[in-house]
């Protein structure tokens, strides 16, 4: 199962700033890649795992802004067209296992 966790948070002040940065850290923290920036995508094993880091975004949102996140299973992950210009990119590829750091 995917995790996809869309954001987009007030930057105006220095302060909005600065936890618009470590919101971005933590999700990079938690083992989130970025898709694009303010879209950020992780594997999750299952629904529990994702109720877990769903539980830690809600404890490291940032005040204002409207964060977003969904939740794919593999197949529907499997189905997604990624675009650059005008070319299609090859379909994205599953993992093969997790990596344990």
């Amino acid at each position: 199962m995917w995790m996809i966790v869309m954001f987009d948070l007030p930057v105006v002040e220095d302060s909005d700033r600065k936890a618009a940065t470590g919101f971005r850290n933590f999700l990079l923290d938690q083992g989130f890649e970025m898709a694009q920036f303010s879209v950020y995508m992780r594997f999750c094993s299952g629904p529990e795992h994702t109720q877990t880091y769903t539980r830690r975004i809600k404890e490291a949102l940032p005040l204002g802004g409207k964060v977003d996140v969904l939740f794919f299973t593999d197949k529907q992950y499997e189905n997604i067209l990624s675009f650059r210009g005008h070319n299609l990119n090859p379909p994205p590829k599953n993992p093969d296992q997790f990596v344990l750091f």
